[in-house]
C-alpha cells in the first residue's frame, strides 16, 4: 500500500481537523493511506524518510517564512524548521510534493527565491486564476479550465519565480499562484482543498488573527457562499492519482 504524508501546521485543532478531512475528500485518498502529522503538536520522527511515501502534502498555517527570526514564535520557528529539513531530499530527488499556501513559501525559501509581504499578499477572497502555457501541459492541471476561481488569504507570496521553476497558474492579484520545480515538486498559493464550507469555517476561526478586520467576517462568509470554487480540488485528486 502506498501512503501519502500529510504535514499540518495549524495550531487550531478544529481548523486542522477540517483541513485534513478536506484533503482526504478532495483527493479521494482513504484515511488508511494517509500518514498525518500535526507539527504544532508533535515532532517529525527522527527516522522519517520522504522517499518512503508516494507523495507529500503540506497544508496552510498562520506562519510566514519571510518574517524576521525575532518576529517568529518558538512554535512557528520550530514548524518551519521541521518542514524545511525535508526539502533538500525532496528537491534533490524530485520526490512528489504539493505545498498548499504556506508550502509555496517553504519551497521558495528552500530554493533561495524571493518570498515577502511587500507586493503580492492577497486578502481573504477569491483569485481569478489562469493557466499558463506550461500549466495547460501539466498533468496535475489536467481537466481544469483555462480560467477558474480559487480561495486565497495570505500575507506573503513569491515575489519572483524561483530558479528552476515552471510557472503554471497566474492571477492579477498575485502572479505566482502555482509553480513546479523539476518534474514532481509543486506548490500553490491558493488553497486547492478549500470549498465554500471549508473557507467559511476558517473565516470564523481566524477572524482575530490579522488576516482581515473581524467586523468584515460576515461579508466574507457571504462572499464564500456566492463564490463558484470547484476546479482547484482536481489538483489534489490528480496528485493522488498520478503518484498513488
Amino acid at each position: 500500500m502506498t501512503r501519502f504524508l500529510i504535514l499540518q501546521l495549524r495550531p487550531e485543532r478544529d481548523a486542522s481537523d477540517a483541513e485534513f478531512t478536506a484533503f482526504l475528500i478532495k483527493s479521494g485518498l482513504d484515511a488508511t493511506r494517509a500518514h498525518r502529522i500535526r507539527l504544532d503538536a508533535e515532532e517529525l520522527p527522527a527516522t522519517l524518510d520522504p522517499a518512503d511515501y508516494a507523495g507529500i502534502i503540506v497544508g496552510g498555517g498562520p506562519g510566514c517564512v519571510s518574517d524576521a527570526p525575532s518576529e517568529k514564535s518558538d512554535e512557528h520557528a520550530r514548524i518551519e524548521s521541521a518542514v524545511l529539513s525535508l526539502m533538500p531530499q525532496i528537491a534533490q530527488n524530485d520526490i512528489p510534493f504539493l505545498g498548499c499556501c504556506y508550502g509555496i513559501g517553504i519551497l521558495g525559501k528552500h530554493l533561495n527565491g524571493a518570498v515577502g509581504k511587500s507586493r503580492y499578499g492577497e486578502p481573504v477572497g477569491t483569485a481569478d486564476c489562469t493557466l499558463t502555457d506550461a500549466g495547460r501541459a501539466d498533468p496535475l492541471l489536467a481537466g481544469l479550465p483555462d480560467r477558474f476561481d480559487a480561495f486565497v488569504g495570505h500575507k506573503e507570496a513569491l515575489e519572483a519565480l524561483p530558479k528552476g521553476c515552471a510557472h503554471l497558474v497566474a492571477a492579477p492579484s498575485c502572479p505566482f499562484q502555482m509553480v513546479r520545480y523539476k518534474a514532481n515538486v509543486y506548490a500553490t498559493q491558493f488553497h486547492p482543498e478549500a470549498d465554500a464550507d471549508v473557507f467559511e469555517e476558517r473565516i470564523e476561526i481566524y477572524k482575530h488573527h490579522g488576516y482581515f478586520p473581524p467586523e468584515t467576517a460576515d461579508d466574507l462568509i457571504a462572499m464564500c457562499r456566492a463564490a463558484n470554487v470547484q476546479a482547484p480540488e482536481h489538483i489534489l485528486r490528480n496528485f493522488v492519482q498520478r503518484y498513488g
